[in-house]
């Protein structure tokens, strides 16, 4: 998953919010520099990846993508997930989605000593384009994936990937909405924490 579910799961605990949003620029080395609870948030990141990986759900619309996108399609996946959780929101959260969005954007403006170097200065980018927000719109995806497609290391079909979300939508859908509850429960049981 992408960044607005990472952020959704962190228990509305602002230490395990940096630490999940900050995970992936994150190495091993550079974990004793960062809080109990900062880490706990890396920890906590990579649990939820972990699960999302091997979780059913998950594969099978892995499987569905990998004609079109090879090794690629467990991001697509993930990308996939942060707009479905977008349209979705209502059913996993009582605060609306602008708000919530508004709110991890203050977050990180205040906390943004506690970031990487490159997460300082993608942090302001993030807020000037409302990225929490565009996961849930077409452009916004196809926005994210030439992204993507510019910084990829192998050839991609990034370009295909909102053609092929919108195509097979129910199935992913439907996937989702058997693996989300799941993978809160995981995180309740990881953190002690109370998301519905």
């Amino acid at each position: 998953m992408n960044f607005l579910a990472h952020l959704f799961l962190s228990c509305q605990d602002e230490n395990l919010l940096i630490g999940n949003f900050i995970a992936d620029s994150i190495r091993n080395k550079d974990m004793p520099s960062y809080s109990a609870d900062i880490q706990k948030g890396i920890y906590l990141h990579r649990r939820i990846d972990t699960y999302t990986d091997q979780h059913p759900q998950v594969k099978k619309g892995t499987r569905r993508l990998h004609p079109n996108h090879g090794k690629y399609a467990p991001v697509v996946v993930d990308i996939f997930y942060d707009y479905i959780l977008s349209h979705n929101w209502q059913h996993y959260s009582e605060e609306p989605l602008t708000r919530f969005s508004k709110r991890m954007y203050w977050i990180l403006e205040q906390r943004i000593a506690d970031l990487p170097k490159k997460l300082q200065r993608r942090v302001p980018s993030m807020i000037a384009h409302d990225w929490l927000m565009s996961y849930g719109k077409e452009e916004g995806l196809r926005y994210v994936f030439s992204r993507m497609k510019e910084r990829a290391k192998f050839p991609t079909n990034f370009d295909a990937a909102v053609d092929d979300l919108l195509k097979y939508y129910p199935l992913f859908e439907e996937e989702f909405n058997l693996f989300f509850p799941e993978v809160i429960r995981e995180v309740n049981d990881f953190c002690e924490c109370k998301l519905e």
